[in-house]
């Protein structure tokens, strides 16, 4: 019987399926892993998805070459062009490369210099703008037309939630197989991309699942959109270390998904980020990415109500500079 709360939307499960044997022989199938010092700090059963081990260092690899496996082979020669703070440029370089097409990134100069530097090292052409003064998107369409390149968006795109929704169907076959239910997952939450895939999957598989989005304190613009009932804007452009998340507003496409599915949404400060970070490398032996531990400092913090629970956590990346990493550790 179809879901009502899944009806009708610009995508399906059955999309999600697709992507996962679309991208099954390139992207890993990561790892649930779980930890006795965090299922004691969190008084729960606490699952990690460690999409930091993932290809590119990102869950960004799945919806990238999910999307770029779409385009005829007619077009691929034009190449792609795509505009990222660093995971979704590496996921789609490395996708490209795979796929023998050219790629151009557009990313800010302030990217961490670890995303800048593998970006270019995957084959791709970089080119930086600054956040604070120029538009990312209006660079990237004059780049399309000079080559009429397809541009590849980082979460507003269908092909792209399909593909990072394969990490919540990975999760709940993996959470099934221990024997366990989730009753919430949480997930690093930028555009929405990876957190409208997953909500998607969980109504599917786990429909009693709650799912909540994780946000930098000054840029939780899901959060406030999904109480307010419509997309609002995130007034700073800069100001959180979590530069994987630091998107403008909410997509409209993983908007209309998770105003149907997701659950209470939850924001850290960076402090608690920076000790989440040192949480993952100390204890759980796990290199991550200040956006991408996120969910982790909710649970750490203690930000929602989970004792008692089996809960998901989705750590989405670890290209972290080194610099950043030392300073999580003596934090």
């Amino acid at each position: 019987m179809a879901n009502p709360k899944t009806s009708e939307l610009a995508v399906s499960f059955e999309d999600i399926l697709a992507a996962a044997g679309r991208i099954g022989g390139e992207a890993l199938v990561t790892p649930v892993l779980r930890h006795p010092l965090l299922d004691e700090r969190a008084s729960a059963r606490v699952l990690i998805k460690p999409e930091n081990l993932q290809r590119s260092g990102s869950f960004k690899f799945r919806g990238a070459f999910n999307r770029l496996c779409q385009i005829p082979a007619e077009d691929r020669p034009k190449g792609v062009v795509a505009c990222s703070s660093g995971n979704h440029a590496q996921g789609v370089a490395s996708g490209a490369r795979l796929l023998g097409m050219p790629a151009t990134i557009v990313m800010p100069g302030d990217a961490p210099a670890i995303k800048l530097e593998r970006t270019r090292s995957l084959g791709a052409r970089v080119v930086t703008y600054d956040r604070e003064t120029e538009d990312r998107e209006v660079i990237a369409a004059a780049l399309c037309r000079e080559t009429d390149a397809t541009f590849v968006h980082p979460y507003n795109d269908p092909a792209v939630i399909a593909g990072q929704g394969t990490v919540g169907l990975e999760l709940t076959d993996q959470a099934a197989a221990l024997g366990l239910q989730l009753d919430d997952v949480l997930a690093c939450t930028g555009g929405g991309g990876l957190s409208s895939g997953i909500a998607l999957a969980l109504a599917a598989r786990s429909p009693a699942t709650r799912f909540h989005t994780v946000e930098p304190a000054l840029f939780d613009d899901y959060k406030r959109s999904l109480e307010a009932g419509e997309i609002l804007s995130n007034p700073a452009k800069t100001g959180s270390i979590c530069d994987a998340l630091l998107s403008d507003s909410p997509g409209e496409i993983g908007f209309s998904i998770l105003r149907r599915l997701a659950g209470e949404g939850v924001t850290v400060t960076d402090r608690e980020v920076l000790a989440a970070v040192a949480f993952a490398f100390t204890e759980l032996k796990l290199v991550v990415e200040p956006g991408g531990a996120v969910a982790l400092a909710a649970v750490l913090s203690g930000k929602l109500p989970l004792a008692g629970k089996t809960v998901g956590v989705v750590l989405t990346g670890g290209n972290i500079d080194p610099q950043m990493l030392m300073t999580a550790l003596a934090a």
